[in-house]
């Protein structure tokens, strides 16, 4: 068998990962529902836990670049801002950040992934309403006012994985709110598929992590489990506030260009220097 035959696929590397997702998932379903209707700390800290062992499972290898933001003296929560190809980037930035999403109200009702989502307190967003626009940004700012992170994907829809779409400005008006008497902090952060079982991706494989357009997700996934490692590379960008621009329309151009200039640079190989991707313990029982 070729290399390039070996990692597209396994049929048997499939089914084994399948089982092991489902019962790895299953088992922590109720936990996470017990945390988060007691709310327990271990709410934040379980879906970290989850998403690397997921990645670990899925044979994602994580390259992670800069330094994950902080807010002003480490107090407050972080607004993270990425471009989006894929459902896998829930698991690689969940996987790294202890945050929840904002997504399409869609998500909500998708059998199976809807309720994961909601055990991970994702903020749910109809964004098409331009009436609900006000809504959207008082429900979003409520948790960041609450002191929870949030990871937001600006372009409104899933790419090919090899650009960057036009970022949506509506739901960065969120980034003029002051949490305490500091500006919130907004991190750009880039996700790019580079390597398929070491194997540069390029065009031609990148739609193997990347699901967009009118692919089906069972047949995507189903792929995703049967095919050999995947590199992914993670690039946290200097964190900004609305304070150092002029605008939220300008808050939202500088984040998707500097995180469109992460992804070509990640796509040609040419990445800025990679950081030690983090450890985390087991969760402790609270």
């Amino acid at each position: 068998m070729t290399d390039t035959a070996r990692a597209l696929g396994s049929v048997g590397r499939g089914a084994l990962r399948l089982t092991v997702y489902l019962l790895w998932t299953l088992l922590l379903i109720p936990v996470q529902a017990l945390a988060v209707a007691l709310r327990w700390p271990l709410r934040h800290r379980l879906p970290v836990f989850y998403h690397r062992q997921c990645a670990r499972l899925l044979g994602l290898d994580l390259v992670v670049r800069g330094q994950q933001a902080t807010s002003a003296a480490g107090a407050g929560p972080v607004l993270f801002v990425s471009n989006h190809s894929s459902y896998l980037d829930i698991t690689v930035l969940g996987a790294l950040i202890p945050g929840s999403f904002v997504a399409k109200t869609e998500v909500a009702g998708w059998p199976f992934f809807g309720l994961l989502a909601k055990l991970q307190r994702t903020v749910f967003v109809e964004r098409k309403a331009r009436a609900e626009v006000g809504k959207q940004r008082d429900d979003i700012g409520a948790r960041l006012d609450a002191g929870d992170s949030l990871i937001l994907f600006p372009e409104g829809t899933s790419s090919d994985g090899n650009r960057t779409l036009p970022f949506k400005t509506a739901l960065f008006a969120v980034a003029a709110r002051r949490i305490g008497d500091r500006p919130l902090t907004v991190q750009p952060v880039s996700v790019t598929p580079t390597r398929l079982d070491g194997i540069p991706m390029g065009i031609a494989f990148r739609p193997f992590y990347a699901w967009y357009g009118d692919m089906d997700l069972a047949p995507h996934l189903w792929q995703v489990f049967q095919l050999g490692g995947m590199t992914v590379e993670i690039e946290f960008h200097p964190p900004v506030t609305i304070d150092d621009v002029s605008s939220r329309k300008a808050l939202a151009e500088h984040c998707q260009r500097v995180i469109a200039q992460g992804v070509a640079r990640a796509v040609s190989g040419r990445p800025a220097p990679a950081a030690p991707v983090p450890t985390t313990p087991a969760p402790a029982t609270p």
